[in-house]
Parts: C-alpha cells; structure tokens; sequence
C-alpha cells in the first residue's frame, strides 16, 4: 500500500517557501480521507522513503470516475492526478481562455516536451501535475465545475493563499501573484489502468529538476 507518509516542520524562525509546503502538505493530510480538497487513494508503491528520492511508483487510475481527482506523494509534493472528461477538454481548446493565460502554449519550461501541447499531458484525458503554487508553494484546489470562481470560470485550480488562478491543464491566469504554470512530473500510462510517476515515456529522457520553479 502506498505510503503517503506527510512532512510537517515546526521550525520556529521566519518560514522558508519550502516549510509553507511542509506545513500545508501536513496540515491537509491531517483530516484523512474525508477531506474533499484531499482524496488520498492507497496504492501498491515502494516505501516512503523510496518515494521520497524520486523512484518510480505505479498508481492505479481505472478507478478513477470522470472529472475526479486523486492525490498522492512523490519527493515530498502531492501530485494531482485527474480523469478530465471531453467537456473539460473541449474548455481548454477555448480561444477566450487563452486569452486570459499568462502562458497558453507552455513556452516555460514547466513542463517534459511531451506535455507541451495544448492538455499538458501523454493523453488528453489523464493529466498529471505537481500541485505546487508556483507563488509561494501553497497548494491549490481543484475546482473543476464551471462558475465556481465566477461566471466565467470554466473550471480549474484556485489558490486561496493569494488568489492565483490556473486552468484544468494547469495553465496560470494573467493579473494573478502566480508567475508560470504548475509543473508537469515525469511520468507514463504504463497500460490503461496504470499511471507510473516518475519515469519518462520510453525514448524521452526528462529530468524534473530541469524545470524553471517548484
């Protein structure tokens, strides 16, 4: 079974931008399962602290309904891993959202080769992303239901630290404190029920420190 094991650090001094995370990350996954904003799914992974150096860990995804979320850990940043349904897809394709992206065509480096293209993913229908605020490393909700953040919010990522916005391939608002889009892991469909985190497509050698901010 996965171990999704938490980091907290009650370091008194001023907080570092990494200690936020810890906290966050501990606070959130204090409430267990029956949190909303923090669906945690046991999965068979190697031991925490496997995990926790970057080793590759399989996730189990045919479970996973529609439009649902799921959350789990790799080198200590949860990662959110979702079933976008066509609906959701065909939002992302929306020139007058685009618009509103301070990076619609993933031009940073936030992201393997293979997830620069318009979903941000291998396939359109399973994204995988590090559910860092690229602000200051809070972690954002998964709001995928259209006007939840107004009426003209198509679904997304909200950050209720400081009101950064992100689309559902993870794409950052303009006129939001949050400068670049959430980064993308390495990771690959190993079949059509599993997700592995943290290894490349066969043939894509992408190394996630390469990437511009956490």
């Amino acid at each position: 079974m996965t171990n999704a094991s938490t980091l907290a650090d009650s370091d008194v001094h001023a907080p570092t931008r990494r200690d936020f995370l810890y906290i966050a990350t501990g606070a959130f996954a204090a409430v267990g399962t029956a949190a909303a904003v923090w669906p945690l799914i046991s999965q068979m992974s190697p031991d925490a602290q496997t995990i926790a150096a970057g080793a590759p860990f399989d996730v189990d995804i045919g479970s996973i309904a529609p439009g649902q979320q799921i959350s789990v850990l790799w080198r200590g940043h949860p990662v959110f891993i979702v079933n976008r349904p066509p609906a959701a897809l065909a939002t992302l394709k929306d020139p007058k959202l685009a618009a509103h992206l301070r990076d619609p065509d993933s031009a940073v480096a936030q992201q393997p080769p293979y997830a620069r293209n318009w979903h941000r993913s291998i396939e359109p229908q399973w994204f995988a992303v590090v559910g860092v605020c690229t602000h200051l490393g809070c972690i954002p909700l998964y709001e995928p239901n259209k006007g939840q953040q107004g009426p003209d919010w198509p679904g997304g990522y909200f950050c209720p630290c400081h009101g950064s916005k992100y689309d559902l391939a993870g794409r950052v608002y303009t006129n939001v404190p949050a400068p670049y889009n959430l980064p993308v892991p390495p990771y690959r469909l190993v079949d059509a029920k599993t997700l592995r985190i943290g290894e490349n497509p066969p043939g894509q050698n992408f190394s996630f420190d390469s990437i511009v901010q956490l």
